[in-house]
């Protein structure tokens, strides 16, 4: 059994900072990609940041030059500086991972339970 485990969330002022971090636990072979995605009230999922076992990154353009994402092999952790913060970014961000159960499997998607992120004054 595979869980993710998000934290960091919580309330910020325009133009504050928050970082997000997400912890796999459980029995599994290896972690292929990463990310985060938020879903705003009355709106569909959408992505903010991915991250390859590798370190290669992509952003949501709405994102781009203010959040960073980076992992933490080693911990089995993925993590989202979040900086210049705008009440358009308020949301329940997800964390999302590609779990290999097994060498001869293939990547299984995962998700957290969500965090709250709410910016406004």
């Amino acid at each position: 059994q595979v869980q993710l485990v998000e934290s960091g969330g919580g309330l910020v002022q325009p133009g504050g900072s928050l970082r997000l971090s997400c912890a796999a636990s459980g029995t599994f072979f290896s972690i292929n990609a990463m990310g985060w995605y938020r879903q705003a009230p009355g709106k569909q999922r959408e992505l903010v940041a991915t991250i390859t076992s590798r370190g290669g990154t992509n952003y949501a353009d709405s994102v781009k030059g203010r959040f960073t994402i980076s992992r933490d092999n080693g911990k089995n952790t993925v993590y989202l500086q979040m900086n210049s913060l705008k009440a358009e970014d308020t949301a329940v961000y997800h964390c999302n991972a590609g779990v290999r159960l097994y060498f001869v499997s293939g990547a299984n998607d995962y998700w957290g339970q969500g965090t709250q992120v709410t910016v406004s004054s």
